[in-house]
């Protein structure tokens, strides 16, 4: 694994990304985690609308635990463009499952395909974008390394992206190693360290101590 030269806008990849939104949340407790409020909406509708303000060409939501109270959040007037949303009856096979019901439905144009997850509500567009733009220039650059994963500080976080060319064997792999910790595990030579300029990538919401950490952080529209 190599840190990535700082990424350039050059390229334009053709990205997509599948928003696992499917699980239990059971470290919140009683809460549905994606409903909770935040920034004047929800976590669901939050983490939704910075990933369609960056430069994704396609958003693929993937629901299953009570996907009727979390579906009419992803049709607020405020989403200008277009979402696929599958609803995984398989969820609670674990995120591998729900990853592969998202893979489904992704574009076959794609380049490449970006995991994200609803707990780090402090990313940002921009966020997104630089990982993005390390995919462009490692493409260009020609070095083979094309599952990226943003890191601060030596710490290790999300939304890891990786090349198109791997969705076939992501969605034949079964078992512990199925996902994005499969391929990261299977070709760490192609394995690219993207640095941020934030923690934002690390800084994921689990639990009601960590909501109300976030709320103290961000208190505008949030209420534990």
């Amino acid at each position: 694994m190599s840190n990535s030269p700082d990424p350039s806008p050059a390229a334009a990849p053709w990205v997509s990304a599948v928003l696992l939104a499917a699980g239990l949340s059971t470290r919140m407790g009683e809460r549905n985690k994606l409903l909770l409020p935040f920034r004047g909406s929800t976590f669901i509708e939050h983490t939704v609308n910075v990933l369609l303000a960056s430069r994704l060409d396609e958003v693929v939501v993937v629901l299953g635990h009570e996907a009727g109270r979390v579906r009419p959040c992803l049709e607020r007037s405020e989403m200008r463009r277009p979402l696929t949303v599958v609803v995984h009856p398989g969820y609670g096979e674990g995120m591998g499952s729900s990853l592969k019901a998202g893979l489904r439905r992704t574009a076959p144009q794609a380049d490449a395909i970006m995991v994200c997850l609803t707990d780090l509500p402090l990313l940002e567009p921009g966020d997104i974008d630089r990982v993005i733009d390390a995919f462009g220039q490692a493409t260009m650059n020609g070095g083979g390394q094309d599952i990226l994963v943003p890191f601060h500080r030596g710490q290790r976080g999300n939304p890891v992206l990786f090349s198109a060319r791997y969705r076939e064997e992501v969605l034949a792999t079964r078992g512990p190693i199925a996902g994005c910790r499969g391929i990261v595990q299977r070709y760490p030579e192609a394995v690219l360290a993207v640095e941020m300029d934030n923690d934002h990538i690390l800084r994921d919401i689990d639990t009601p101590e960590d909501y109300r950490a976030l709320v103290k952080l961000s208190p505008a529209g949030s209420s534990p």
